[in-house]
């Protein structure tokens, strides 16, 4: 249970650094921005509660608007992706099945499954971050763009470095 825990405060810091310090400088051809910290979420363990994945969402999310400046954007749109993220698992893998401490994979999940989980978790916390930025539908096409192309850009940077971690173990034990 220490490993797990450590894993995911690992996860955090790395996560929130190269965030803060690289992803959120790039904003390709002014509308795209990548935001792979969403990745520490998507690596936490499948047992850890939902409440204990929703507070440490929060948690991410207001520190990455503490360095950002987005006053409680990102909080909001992980709040929401650790709450649903539970029902999002159980909809892709029988977490009956899995070993205890598991950490959602490729190799876990198998390539599609892995793939859409991530893609969805992506999406959702897209939709809820650019919403709560526009506050308005003044400029729709503007955010739709802005949100396709994050959403694309922030996935393929996931499946990339999920990619790295295929000769990993599947689980922390």
């Amino acid at each position: 249970m220490i490993n797990v825990w450590f894993r995911v405060i690992i996860y955090f810091i790395v996560f929130v650094l190269l965030q803060v310090l690289v992803m959120n400088n790039i904003h390709l051809f002014g509308i795209i921005t990548p935001f792979v910290y969403l990745y520490a979420i998507l690596k936490f363990p499948v047992d850890m509660t939902r409440s204990n994945v929703t507070i440490i969402s929060f948690l991410l999310g207001l520190t990455i608007d503490v360095f950002s400046n987005t006053f409680g954007m990102h909080a909001a749109a992980c709040s929401f992706i650790g709450f649903i993220r539970m029902p999002l698992l159980e909809r892709f893998v029988d977490m009956k099945e899995l070993p205890d401490g598991s950490i959602p994979s490729y190799q876990l999940f198998g390539f599609g499954k892995f793939m859409r989980y991530a893609f969805i978790l992506v999406t959702l916390h897209h939709i809820v971050l650019f919403l709560v930025e526009s506050f308005s539908l003044f400029q729709p096409m503007l955010m739709i763009t802005r949100m396709l192309s994050s959403i694309l850009l922030t996935s393929l940077l996931m499946f990339i470095i999920e990619a790295f971690n295929l000769g990993k173990v599947k689980s922390s034990e």
